[in-house]
């Protein structure tokens, strides 16, 4: 399958990069089948809407405008995934009062698919993040935790699989190292393995063994380091990747105005991207096959 054609799109327009000739023009003679990634991260409980006073956020995010936009676009594109990277948890009175409870919930309600865990996630510890679970009318990924031991083990998978448009879409998730940041006796026996070891044995396994079109990693890494360039981070995990085509990235809080595009080993392309914090933007990014399964996207962010 040759790697895809990436077209950077802002609200302001489009902008296209190294498509060697090729344009989603070039899809309309041809049977398209287009798989379309709704993506939000680090939504920290923000249930309601900023107040016209905040001073970064006025009037912006909250559960029901997500859920509306959301609406609107599955009445517009047939195949739709929508998915977290993780810190569901943590910011508003809403969780300190119901524990998480509202967050699944509304989350259900909007009909999510999958989500990884953040580190907030643990924050009333892993009994209580499991007792929340029954509210959670979707499934949590996460290769590099290791769960066994705990209330966890057989409750978060490495990855799922979905089948859209004949298609198969395969998706992980990785965590950030739990130590200096979760007080242990909250993560309990959970062990954190090495995300860029696993995801490359992941990732083998979603494109060789699972046959899977499309691999996306949900990443609670971290967009980038500078000051600790080695740190593993979804920078340093698409630079490192075989077959990962779309990272979607939490816990930097990171405003990205439009995807960025990274080179992995091989030299081919990988998405990166990550919408900030609090609900305030929701990530697009739509794929597109044709039937000799050459790949084109376009990749924006929707404010809330």
């Amino acid at each position: 399958m040759k790697r895809r054609d990436f077209i950077k799109r802002t609200a302001a327009g489009t902008t296209l990069l190294g498509l060697g000739g090729l344009s989603l023009s070039s899809f309309d003679s041809v049977d398209v089948k287009k798989i379309t990634i709704l993506h939000t991260n680090d939504t920290h409980s923000q249930i309601d809407p900023f107040p016209s006073n905040h001073p970064k956020n006025p009037n912006m995010g909250g559960v029901a405008r997500r859920a509306a936009v959301i609406e609107q676009i599955r009445k517009t594109e047939e195949n739709v995934l929508l998915f977290d990277a993780g810190d569901i948890f943590q910011g508003t009175p809403y969780f300190n009062y119901y524990g998480g409870e509202l967050e699944f919930k509304l989350m259900s309600m909007m009909k999510y698919d999958l989500a990884t865990m953040g580190n907030h996630d643990f924050d009333n510890g892993i009994d209580g993040f499991f007792a929340q679970l029954p509210f959670a009318k979707f499934d949590f990924v996460s290769a590099n935790y290791d769960f066994k031991n705990t209330i966890l083990n057989t409750h978060v998978k490495p990855y799922k699989i979905f089948k859209k448009a004949g298609l198969k879409i395969g998706v992980f998730g990785l965590g950030i190292e739990l130590k200096g940041l979760v007080d242990k006796k909250l993560y309990k026996e959970t062990v954190y393995n090495n995300p860029i070891e696993v995801a490359q044995d992941i990732e083998k396994q979603l494109k060789e063994v699972e046959k899977c079109d499309l691999v996306i990693c949900l990443s609670h890494l971290g967009f980038n380091y500078k000051n600790e360039p080695e740190k593993p981070s979804d920078i340093v995990l698409a630079r490192k990747s075989k077959y990962i085509d779309l990272i979607i990235g939490g816990h930097t809080h990171t405003f990205l105005d439009k995807p960025v595009v990274e080179k992995n080993i091989d030299g081919n392309e990988v998405i990166v991207n990550q919408v900030g914090a609090y609900g305030v933007n929701l990530g697009r990014i739509d794929f597109f096959f044709d039937n000799k399964m050459n790949l084109s996207s376009t990749g924006k962010k929707i404010v809330i």
